[in-house]
């Protein structure tokens, strides 16, 4: 039964892969419900299902089976071309690695999913401007990726999937690559997005950085075995040191 209430709602989903004979069952019967401006962090092993999981829901990947609900919508049934508007229109993605243009600024970088989506060029440049602005970035629009510090970068990322106001962002080891003052810094703008109302599911390997989130999914072998609500750790971002703040104004 569709839970309207749900921004994000999976009905016994499941994922079969095949590799010549062999069957691998990467999702097994997943049913989820996910509010509108919920905060869930994703954890499990290397080959629990969470990449998985975040592929079905980020309309990168089909379920072999079940349903995929996404405001209301049945995802499963769209064709390849109805999905890329969804995930352009609906979706935002942040990923551990950033995907920054290293030979574009960080305005170009944040426009580029407007570009694809024909939006003018003014107001391409203003919508960019503001995302970035969002994220404490806006002394920085013109600097290059190897300009700016990793945490600098990851905030281009995130403004780049806020600039065509997603309804949730699906974020895959934002902090990966990241100290640890830095990933406070993120969970705390990531905080500050879900306090705005927006979605955010992340996948992370780390407990440090679950404890930011109001809601810990755990996987094991295709399957949700925990699915856990509780009081977020406010992400405090402390002071950097000269050194640190001598790397972040490059």
């Amino acid at each position: 039964m569709s839970d309207e209430s749900a921004l994000v709602q999976l009905e016994k989903v499941s994922k079969v892969y095949r590799m010549g004979d062999v069957e691998v069952h990467a999702l097994r019967h997943i049913s989820l419900s996910i509010p509108r401006g919920d905060f869930l962090a994703i954890m499990g092993a290397s080959g629990s299902g969470k990449s998985t999981l975040m592929n079905i829901m980020g309309c990168l990947d089909r379920p072999t089976s079940g349903h995929y609900l996404l405001a209301g919508r049945d995802i499963s049934a769209l064709g390849s071309g109805e999905l890329a508007e969804v995930r352009n229109r609906t979706l935002g993605f942040v990923f551990q690695n950033f995907n920054l243009l290293a030979r574009t600024s960080a305005l170009e970088n944040v426009e580029l999913p407007l570009l694809y989506a024909s939006v003018s060029a003014r107001a391409r440049h203003s919508r960019a401007t503001e995302a970035l602005q969002r994220v404490g970035l806006g002394d920085r629009l013109h600097h290059h990726p190897n300009q700016m510090s990793g945490g600098q970068q990851q905030r281009v990322a995130i403004a780049r999937a806020l600039v065509t106001s997603p309804q949730i962002i699906l974020a895959d080891e934002p902090t990966g690559n990241l100290d640890s003052r830095t990933s406070v810094e993120i969970m705390s703008l990531f905080q500050e997005l879900g306090r705005s109302g927006i979605t955010v599911a992340l996948v992370t390997h780390e407990p440090d950085i679950a404890q930011f989130a109001s809601r810990v999914l755990v996987m094991r072998d295709g399957r949700i075995v925990a699915d856990q609500r509780q009081t977020p750790r406010e992400a405090i971002v402390t002071a950097a040191s000269p050194e640190e703040e001598e790397g972040e104004g490059q």
